[in-house]
């Protein structure tokens, strides 16, 4: 088969992949690690919780199909005709799994022999569909009882209601498994469809890394993938104003200490901006709410946080964008006005230099240890390739960053009035 391939190399540390752009559509990327013993495989396509509607080229309507199909279809595609992936990944050692996101599914495993093996596995069973109304039926009840288990659990339910109070219409306000009533919806047709429109190879990865051989790889690449046409796949969001719905939510579950999550609701980005942004984001949210600025250690010393206290990591994708942060405490509102008064002081009068510094660095050095490790090297390039940029573009990207950049962030994309403050009290 032909194929169209590059080295991508960083400019940073020197490391280095193999991306080929497959005959059959699909994207490649296989990072070989001499000397390393175990080997990961992803296997993702671009599709999750938020692609409800879309088209294909020549059809003139949208397609609008039930929150939560795309968890659904997750499940079910371990389930073929004749066997469970599962048992035939037993047989040959391998930890697999699978995860399905706002923005993604990912079928993955590791292991440490057998590595072709298991990847025939899972170039097979990823491409190979079985849905009956039986099997659908059957998984229902099993995705229900994960929705209220997730409804219950006091974690879930306050970021979800931060969610649900800053996106008016963005379906990333929905929680990934759906509603106990818009599972009911599913069937098998609408799998299918589901899955011949997104599992197509011109929308989805292979990502490698470890103890491999590209060009063993390849050959079974050769052997298994089956060509397809690219469907010329359109995606519709409905129109997302810049304001919040509301700033403050507040629910009740059994917690011991009341709960909170407080979200900042950005304009969204993607590709390369959104990359640097969320470095840029990333290292503010330490430098300004972390364990070594001065607020933290107030509210700490106060008794308005403890140590559950943190700053997340930006939460983005398509057509969202938001920074938060989050624990325990009494008095949610006063923290809640306090985390708002540093902001504001910094926006005006800028934050402390040197910490940016240390903490960009840190943050670098994290990167740096990351690539040697196996799992974190195809994760990498399987979200560069989700982000529609190269792999290495992170550790590349934050070296450029000056404590210029993240001022500059700071006063022109960080609006303070579109917060959402979600609360559980018990």
């Amino acid at each position: 088969m032909s194929r169209e391939q590059e080295i991508i190399t960083s400019t940073q540390t020197g490391s280095h992949c193999l991306h080929v752009r497959h005959e059959t559509g699909l994207d490649i990327y296989i990072m070989e690690m001499p000397g390393y013993h175990s080997s990961f495989a992803l296997f993702g396509t671009k599709y999750g919780s938020i692609n409800t509607r879309f088209r294909l080229k020549g059809e003139e309507n949208y397609t609008e199909v039930p929150e939560g199909i795309a968890h659904y279809l997750e499940h079910k595609l371990f389930e073929n005709e004749d066997c469970d992936a599962f048992v035939q990944y037993a047989r040959t050692g391998a930890n697999a799994n699978a995860y399905t996101s706002f923005d993604r599914t990912a079928y993955l495993f590791g292991c440490s022999e057998n590595f072709a093996e298991s990847l025939q596995i899972l170039l097979s069973f990823v491409q190979e569909p079985y849905f009956t109304k039986e099997t659908v039926d059957k998984e229902q009840g099993i995705i229900a009882q994960e929705i209220r288990m997730n409804n219950d659990e006091p974690g879930w339910r306050v970021f979800f209601n931060m969610l649900k109070a800053m996106y008016h219409n963005h379906p990333v306000r929905i929680d990934i498994a759906g509603t106990e009533e818009s599972i009911k919806k599913i069937d098998a047709d609408l799998l299918y469809k589901c899955y011949n429109t997104f599992y197509n190879l011109h929308n989805m990865v292979l990502s490698v890394a470890g103890n491999v051989n590209a060009e063993e790889v390849l050959a079974l690449c050769d052997k298994l993938l089956r060509p397809c046409e690219d469907q010329g796949l359109e995606e519709l969001y409905a129109e997302e104003p810049q304001t919040v719905v509301r700033n403050f939510v507040e629910d009740t579950l059994p917690v011991g200490v009341p709960i909170f999550n407080l979200g900042f609701k950005l304009r969204p980005q993607s590709g390369m901006e959104l990359v640097r942004s969320e470095l840029i984001a990333s290292a503010l949210l330490e430098v300004l709410l972390g364990p070594s600025s001065k607020l933290y250690n107030d509210l700490l010393n106060e008794g308005l946080i403890n140590s559950e206290f943190e700053a997340d990591s930006p939460f983005t994708g398509d057509n969202y964008f938001v920074l938060s942060c989050g624990g325990e405490t009494t008095e949610p509102e006063q923290v809640r006005d306090r985390i708002l008064a540093a902001l504001e002081e910094a926006k005006q009068n800028g934050f402390d230099r040197e910490s940016f510094e240390r903490i960009k660095k840190v943050h670098y050095g994290s990167m740096v240890r990351s690539d040697a490790v196996v799992e974190e090297n195809a994760s990498m390039m399987l979200n560069a390739y989700m982000a529609g940029v190269k792999p290495f573009s992170s550790v590349d990207t934050l070296a450029s960053i000056t404590y210029e950049d993240a001022l500059r962030f700071l006063r022109e994309e960080l609006d303070l009035s579109q917060h959402v403050l979600s609360v559980v009290h018990g």
